[in-house]
C-alpha cells in the first residue's frame, strides 16, 4: 500500500515523499457519549486507517490531494487557513490538525507540503475518520516543522482543534488514537488524560458492521444537543445540591463535588429531576435566571432552535454508562469463569441506553443489533456518535465464520443499497497500534 501511494504520489507532484503518517481508526467497546461529560471510556484502534504520504516544500502553500477520487483536491496558503464549518468537506478536517499545531507553537512561516492521503476507514460510520484525519494531520504538520510533543500533548491539540469544525467532542477519539498499543483495548481518563491497558478475554472477536447509514457529526445538531443537554443537567443537579451552579459544565464534575458513587448519582437524578422534558422557561425558572443569562451560560447555536430538552434521561444514561465501563474493565482484569457473558450483559444495557434514554440509535442500528444477536453475538450496541454508522458486536470465535456469513446475508444481501459497500462493512477487529510516522530510507 505505501509503495502504491508512492507511485502515485510521484505521478500527481512529480517528486517522491518523504515521509508518511498513519492514524488509526477506532471502535468504542463500551462507555457512549460520556466523554464529554467527563467520563472514562473504553476504545481500541482498529487496523482500518487513514495513512498520507507528504513532501515538505519551499512555498508556503499546502496541496492536498486524495486517492479516492469522491473527494477533489484543495491547495491553501498556510498562512491563512481558513475553515468552513457550514460544509464540513475532507479537506477542513486536515486544515483542523494543521492549524492547532500552528497555533500552539506560534509558527509564523510554517512549512508548505504535498500531501497525498489515502484512507480505508469508511467514512461517516462511526468509526472515527474524522477524528483519524484530523491526528494523521497534526502529526504530518508537527513532523514537517520538525517540532516533537508527546503523544497525550499531541491528543489535547488535536481534540481542541477538531472543535474547529464546530464537534464538541470529549477527546476520546484523539486519545486512543496516539495512545493505541496492539493487543490491548485501552481505558482512558480525562483532566488529567492517562491511558491503561485492559486485556480483553480470550475465546471471543469484536465484530464491526455498518449500518449504510452515512452520520457526520460536525453536519448535525442532534449531537451537540446532547451535549448541551448533559451540560443543562449538571447546572440543575448542581444547583438542587446547593453547589457553585455557573461553575459546573460537566456531570462528572457534579459527582466529584459531591463525593458520591455513580450509583449515588442515579438516586439524586431520580429526586432531582424529572422524566418529562423541560421546557427552557422552566429550566430559567429552576436556576432563577433570565433567558439571556441562559444563553450566555450554555453558548451554543442550537439553543436558539430548540424548545425542549430530555435532562433526566441524558444525565441518566451518562451515569449508567460510565457505571458500565469501570464494571467492564473490572471482568477484564479479573477474567471469570463467564467473563465474556457478563461483558456481553454490559453492551446490551449499553445499547438499549443508548436507543432509549440517549435516543441515539435509529431504525437501521436497531435491525443491526437484532441480527448480530440472532446469529450468535454474545452482546451487540451501536458505537460512535450513533445516529447511524456501526455496531460493534462480540461473538464467540469458534461461530465467527458462520456469524459472519448470516449476517451478511440477512443485512447486507436482502438491500440493494447496502449490497455494493458490503466488503468494508462487515469485519472482525483486533486491538491495533496507535499513529506512526515512516521516513523514506
Amino acid at each position: 500500500r505505501l509503495q502504491k501511494l508512492k507511485e502515485m504520489f510521484i505521478s500527481k507532484f512529480g517528486s517522491a515523499p518523504k515521509f508518511y503518517v498513519r492514524a488509526p481508526g477506532r471502535v468504542n467497546l463500551i462507555g457512549e457519549h460520556i466523554d464529554y461529560c467527563g467520563y472514562a471510556v473504553l476504545p481500541m484502534a482498529i487496523e482500518q486507517d487513514i495513512l498520507i504520504a507528504v513532501e515538505p516544500v519551499k512555498t508556503q502553500v499546502v496541496h492536498l490531494a486524495n486517492t479516492s477520487s469522491l473527494y477533489l483536491d484543495f491547495s491553501t496558503s498556510v498562512n491563512n487557513i481558513q475553515i468552513n464549518k457550514t460544509k464540513p468537506q475532507w479537506h477542513n478536517y486536515f486544515l483542523c490538525g494543521l492549524k492547532g499545531i500552528q497555533e500552539h507553537f506560534g509558527l509564523n512561516n510554517p512549512t508548505g507540503m504535498n500531501c497525498l492521503l489515502d484512507g480505508t476507514i469508511p467514512p461517516s460510520s462511526g468509526l472515527s475518520s474524522s477524528s483519524a484525519l484530523v491526528c494523521c494531520a497534526g502529526l504530518v504538520t508537527l513532523r514537517a516543522n520538525g517540532k516533537t510533543l508527546s503523544k497525550v500533548e499531541l491528543a489535547e491539540i488535536c481534540t481542541k482543534s477538531e472543535r474547529y469544525i464546530g464537534t464538541e467532542g470529549g477527546g476520546m477519539d484523539q486519545s486512543i488514537c496516539f495512545l493505541a498499543e496492539e493487543g490491548t483495548a485501552k481505558l482512558i481518563k480525562f483532566s488529567p488524560l492517562r491511558a491503561t491497558d485492559v486485556r480483553l478475554p480470550s475465546g471471543a472477536a469484536f465484530v464491526i458492521a455498518n449500518s449504510c447509514v452515512e452520520m457526520n457529526k460536525a453536519a448535525t445538531s442532534h449531537y451537540n444537543i446532547r451535549v448541551m443537554e448533559c451540560r443543562l443537567a449538571t447546572k440543575l443537579l448542581s444547583k438542587s445540591k446547593g453547589l457553585d451552579w455557573e461553575k459546573m459544565l460537566r456531570l462528572h464534575d457534579v459527582q466529584t463535588k459531591l463525593g458520591v458513587s455513580l450509583e449515588e448519582m442515579l438516586t439524586i437524578v431520580e429526586e432531582v429531576l424529572h422524566p418529562e422534558p423541560y421546557s427552557t422557561e422552566e429550566i430559567c425558572k429552576c436556576l432563577g435566571i433570565s433567558l439571556e443569562d441562559l444563553r450566555s451560560q450554555i453558548p451554543s447555536q442550537n439553543m436558539q432552535d430548540i424548545s425542549t430538552f430530555k435532562l433526566y434521561q441524558r444525565a441518566k444514561h451518562v451515569y449508567s454508562e460510565a457505571a458500565r465501563v469501570l464494571e467492564f474493565k473490572k471482568i477484564c482484569s479479573e477474567a471469570p469463569a463467564n467473563a465474556l457473558q457478563l461483558l456481553g450483559e454490559l453492551m446490551n444495557q449499553s445499547y438499549i441506553s443508548c436507543r432509549e434514554m440517549y435516543e441515539c440509535s435509529c431504525p437501521e442500528l436497531d435491525r443491526l443489533v437484532d441480527i448480530c444477536l440472532q446469529f450468535g453475538a454474545i452482546g451487540s450496541r451501536l458505537t460512535g456518535a450513533g445516529w447511524g454508522g456501526c455496531t460493534v458486536s462480540m461473538v464467540p470465535t469458534d461461530k465467527l465464520n458462520t456469524f459472519l456469513k448470516d449476517v451478511k446475508e440477512a443485512y447486507y444481501q436482502s438491500d440493494v443499497q447496502r449490497v455494493a459497500p458490503e466488503k468494508n462493512s462487515l469485519f472482525a477487529t483486533k486491538p491495533g497500534r496507535g499513529a506512526l510516522v515512516f521516513v523514506e530510507a
